[in-house]
């Protein structure tokens, strides 16, 4: 990746149908120059079909990208009873490694 002397960018707009969005860029050093990543993050708001706002927030880094939004879906929780089984197999596997 070129060196692009710290450049940042900045932009927002508003489309006619109220969607309303932002964002930022910028190039992060990694270390050296060979190593650098292009960071974005911003948001984006628009209502839903009731009127109410969604908003949706991300970043894009070396880490991939990750989005936010209370109407994002989630997964559900892992029942307690494969937690435990999941916790004591990693165990056993750590211990039969040492």
């Amino acid at each position: 990746m070129q060196n692009y002397n710290n450049l940042k960018i900045f932009k927002n707009y508003e489309t006619g149908n109220g969607i309303q969005a932002e964002e930022a860029g910028y190039i992060k050093n990694l270390g050296d120059e060979k190593h650098e990543s292009v960071v974005q993050q911003g948001s984006v708001t628009y209502h839903d079909e009731h009127g109410h706002p969604v908003v949706l927030t991300y970043v894009a880094d070396e880490h991939g990208f990750r989005a936010q939004g209370d109407h994002l879906p989630t997964p559900p929780p892992i029942p307690e009873a494969i937690q435990k089984s999941l916790e004591e197999g990693n165990h056993k596997e750590y211990k039969s490694n040492l």
